[in-house]
């Protein structure tokens, strides 16, 4: 069930028909040579990869292009390529993709910068990277292409890579250049952007560690929630949006921050999916979304490319069909707002909330009973620090971005959200649900949230508990049978 809220946001943003937007930054060629592997090379111990295929797709600041425009924007891109095969390459196929490519400016001497992945079975054996870095007169011309490109340009998306075509000389002019009023920087180093006063910047965890001179730590979100003010002043933006892969994304804009939810997939299928944010990050700034809102359309366009392989894209028609896939992950305003429209349409919300560290047959069967008591199913998952704290040391098993990932996929559940402390009163005060239940291990007699409920006019409901099936009773199975050796 998809949120109708998301679904009036995407169904506004791709309805929007804005001015054409630019995007400057380092251009790059993906190759694949991919085919079966089922021997070893007799001259070492390396797998021996018969090539049945081979594709290219534009990469870096070219695949953000490319998605762009297949969520409907006019785009422009700038950058630079070589006077080579792999410059033709990817030239035509950016035109191929709707993309206007009169500001890729050939430059002979350059080598155009290509990532070749050798792949067997669907899985990356090794990558090989060659490509030159621009120099100052290179840059210049660059510098020249984006000055034409931004003439009665709607919006501006730097994409820079540190291969050069985004360097100090473009960034200087940039800089003194009158600008759209978008602007989105998605760089690996955004102090050095900070003179553009961007709308917006999108810092992943390793970018955000850098300006802030220290690692996020084992609670990225937590500290990601905590540090707004300081990463706006150190980049000189009115918006930060920490994105943090499985852990989706801390909004930092105005008002309160802000958290968007991932849906989990494997690191090794999130190949692009930073340029399918950024493009569709601008594409929703560009067609009026507040950043918050903004954030939450690039999430569910992010969500479907890292659900492909390869470097992919994230179509109109893509991200359309994708809201009706499975449970939605909201934050808390996002929650409130989702039920808010459930309960004008007369909709009964019924409410949950555990730590479901690993998921069993017990969990699925009170889960299933939970969704007949009402409409909507809402659960609410302990975050990491909540559990440990509940649970004990060594818990949780799975992250808590995991555990709301997998409880998405149930067909009985609605929406997920994830929560901080001990126990869900304070959230049961704000969504005031019809219907507050648990497992029938509880009595209504243990649970402290009875009052709050009954406060609001609700019921609490107790529902069949599969006795048999516990996650702790499963960790000591595991633990009986393979023991930790002895010192």
């Amino acid at each position: 069930m998809s949120d109708a809220r998301e679904t009036g946001l995407v169904a506004r943003v791709l309805a929007h028909r804005g001015g054409p937007v630019v995007i400057v930054g380092d251009l790059l060629l993906d190759r694949f040579v991919s085919g079966p592997s089922e021997r070893l090379s007799r001259e070492a111990p390396a797998p021996v990869v018969q090539v049945s295929e081979r594709q290219d797709v534009p990469g870096g600041a070219a695949n953000t292009a490319v998605n762009l425009a297949a969520l409907g924007s006019d785009v422009r891109v700038v950058g630079a390529v070589g006077d080579d095969e792999a410059g033709d390459s990817l030239t035509a196929l950016l035109a191929a993709a709707g993309v206007d490519v009169r500001g890729v400016v050939r430059l002979p001497g350059l080598t155009t910068t290509v990532k070749t992945r050798v792949v067997a079975a669907g899985q990356t054996m090794v990558r090989f990277d060659e490509g030159s870095v621009l120099g100052a007169d290179q840059q210049r011309a660059v510098a020249d292409a984006a000055k034409r490109a931004l003439d009665g340009a709607a919006g501006l998306l730097v994409c820079d890579y540190g291969m050069g075509a985004t360097g100090e000389i473009v960034r200087q002019h940039l800089a003194a250049t009158a600008r759209p009023a978008v602007v989105v920087v998605d760089a690996h180093e955004l102090a050095p952007w900070a003179p553009l006063h961007p709308t917006a910047v999108t810092p992943n965890a390793g970018e955000t560690a850098l300006l802030l001179d220290q690692p996020l730590g084992s609670d990225r979100v937590g500290r990601a929630l905590a540090v707004g003010d300081e990463l706006r002043r150190r980049t000189g933006a009115a918006g930060v949006i920490v994105t943090l892969d499985r852990d989706g994304t801390v909004v930092h804009g105005p008002g309160a921050p802000s958290r968007t939810f991932a849906r989990p997939a494997p690191e090794s299928m999130a190949n692009g999916a930073g340029d399918t944010f950024a493009a569709a990050l601008i594409r929703a700034l560009d067609s009026g979304c507040d950043l918050h809102e903004a954030a939450v359309f690039a999430q569910l366009a992010a969500d479907v490319v890292v659900r492909q392989t390869g470097t992919s894209v994230c179509t109109a028609d893509a991200l359309t069909a994708s809201l009706d896939d499975g449970a939605r992950l909201l934050d808390e305003r996002a929650l409130l707002a989702a039920l808010r429209a459930d309960r004008q349409a007369g909709r009964r919300i019924v409410f949950t909330n555990g730590c479901f560290d690993v998921l069993h047959l017990g969990h699925i069967s009170y889960l299933k009973q939970a969704k007949q008591l009402g409409d909507v199913l809402v659960v609410a998952v302990n975050d990491d620090a909540s559990t440990t704290r509940l649970k004990g040391p060594g818990r949780p098993i799975n992250t808590a971005a995991d555990r709301a990932g997998v409880l998405a996929e149930l067909s009985s559940v609605d929406y997920v959200t994830v929560f901080s402390e001990d126990t869900a009163v304070r959230l049961i005060e704000a969504i005031e649900p019809d219907v507050y239940t648990k497992g029938g291990d509880y009595t209504r007699e243990m649970l402290a949230k009875t009052p709050v409920v009954e406060a609001h006019g609700g019921q609490v409901r107790l529902v069949g508990w599969v006795s048999t099936h516990s996650t702790s009773g499963m960790l000591a199975r595991a633990r009986a049978l393979h023991p930790e050796p002895a010192e």
